[in-house]
């Protein structure tokens, strides 16, 4: 089967994100708390690595930096709206936007228990179990020169019963007359708001499970199957986009993306991510890095990926170049050997034409990164508040209007552009609220149709063929006919 050529969208894509100066929507912050079957009739080919722009020449103040620059060392003052945070089981909380410092610093989040809550690298709280537990939210020691801390109660408690949907998950089985016969389409309506999240086969990048084990494990009320994946290659590592608690987690950018945000709504759009950094040497010199993948095997004869928690403990394999960062400070660099992932931290590989960037780091740099977020078209989107994200495609529907063009998103297959096949797709309605839907055989061209009929406001493609699987409170609606690599996951007490 020919895959389809992204080379030319996702080169395009890639280098407009990594050139563009415009303000970087997130910026990485150390982690100091937790943190086979037959080919996919979709699957995109896997991402190119498009040429990058070359980084600029590393400056130097001087040998002397390093002290001047300890000598003007400042205590940052943080704050938070409020004395205590109080989470609910079941729902994340973003605490970080509501943190206030009086410099602009990196900063760094830890639990005292896990066992009760866990934070993440971009300061978000995940209830584990009620009790109470202290957040301490740090200066980095990649923002040299100054110091500062903030430590907050939390207590965790079951839900409230105030915490209504407005109104229950609904599942049908539906016939719709669209593009001239009817079809049998499986739906779940799902009210906005309810709390989800980007499931990953046992709980990692680049592994598969059966959806239900996906389901079990994060206690889910609902789920259907997300983005591509490499169902033939050996290492089932996605294509698409994936986010999860405000953290992207792989960076496919191909096709269309749908993301869920903290206020409940729902967006869809063509997103794109570059990864751009800084370093800076032990002596002052400062220089820029940047990166085209995420938590993705290196494939072809160049690489720069970054590596987060979510992929492992270790890279699992052998690296050209590995360099290993450690809350925003380099802790070492491996040549030609594995690297343990640190829990609060990352690794950056560099191969083939990329190998030079590893020169820039060396054991005691400070490192820190941006994600420049862009859509197809090279136009900066805001997903600054989104926490959850798959991404597949083609897109269906735009503003309840039929807007299928796959190979505007750089599909070639036959089988998305002309044939057909088993589908799954997603789409955001008129109300806000979401419906996921499965049907056992459409083209692409019938399956939007299908969806706008089904009153989608904006609807996308997910992954279909042999992937394409649904569950609604515990039971299966869609069977998937291979074990899968991630899934959309909705319930009201999920274990994130």
């Amino acid at each position: 089967m020919k895959k389809p050529n992204l080379k030319s969208v996702a080169a395009a894509s890639l280098l407009t994100a990594l050139l563009s100066v415009s303000p970087a929507v997130w910026t990485a912050q150390a982690s100091a708390g937790s943190i086979a079957g037959p080919t996919a009739p979709d699957a995109p080919k896997a991402p190119t690595a498009p040429k990058a722009p070359t980084a600029p020449k590393a400056s130097s103040s001087g040998a002397g930096s390093s002290a001047a620059t300890a000598a003007k060392s400042q205590s940052v003052k943080l704050t938070y709206p409020a004395a205590t945070v109080n989470l609910q089981l079941g729902k994340q909380f973003p605490a970080a936007p509501k943190v206030k410092s009086s410099a602009q610093v990196q900063l760094l989040y830890a639990t005292g228990n896990p066992a009760i809550a866990k934070v993440n690298e971009a300061g978000v709280l995940i209830p584990v179990a009620t009790g109470t537990t202290t957040l301490t939210i740090s200066v980095s020691p990649a923002s040299a020169g100054y110091s500062g801390t903030l430590k907050l109660p939390v207590v965790v408690t079951k839900p409230a019963a105030s915490n209504k949907l407005a109104f229950e998950p609904k599942l049908e089985n539906r016939t719709v007359k669209a593009a001239g016969r009817s079809f049998a389409v499986k739906t779940v309506t799902i009210p906005k708001g309810m709390p989800v999240t980007t499931g990953y086969a046992n709980r990692k990048v680049g592994t598969t499970q059966s959806l239900a084990g996906m389901v079990s494990a994060y206690h889910a009320d609902i789920a259907i199957n997300g983005a591509f994946f490499d169902s033939y290659s050996g290492v089932p590592d996605p294509y698409g986009m994936l986010i999860s608690g405000s953290l992207p987690q792989h960076i496919g950018n191909t096709g269309t993306s749908i993301g869920f945000k903290w206020d409940g709504s729902a967006v869809m759009d063509t997103l794109r991510i570059g990864i751009r950094g800084s370093v800076s040497a032990p002596d002052g010199g400062t220089s820029s890095w940047y990166a085209y993948f995420m938590n993705r095997l290196p494939s072809g004869q160049s690489t720069a990926t970054l590596f987060t928690p979510q992929r492992g403990t270790s890279l699992g394999f052998k690296a050209e170049h590995a360099v290993v960062v450690q809350r925003g400070v380099v802790t070492a660099i491996h040549n030609g050997a594995d690297s343990l992932i640190p829990s609060d931290g990352y690794v950056i590989v560099y191969q083939g034409g990329e190998a030079g960037q590893a020169n820039r780091f060396q054991v005691g740099s400070r490192v820190s990164y941006s994600l420049n977020m862009t859509n197809l078209k090279g136009s900066a989107v805001d997903w600054s508040g989104v926490h959850t994200a798959v991404g597949a495609g083609p897109r269906l529907v735009t503003d309840g209007k039929v807007t299928l063009n796959p190979t505007a998103e750089g599909f070639r297959d036959p089988k998305i552009l002309t044939g057909g096949g088993a589908r799954s797709g997603i789409a955001i309605l008129r109300d806000g609220s979401v419906m996921i839907a499965t049907v056992s055989g459409a083209t692409m061209k019938q399956w939007a149709e299908v969806m706008a009929q089904l009153g989608a406001r904006q609807a996308m493609n997910l992954d279909g063929g042999a992937s394409s699987g649904m569950m609604f409170q515990g039971k299966t609606v869609t069977a998937p006919g291979r074990l899968l690599s991630n899934a959309l996951l909705f319930g009201k007490q999920l274990r994130y």
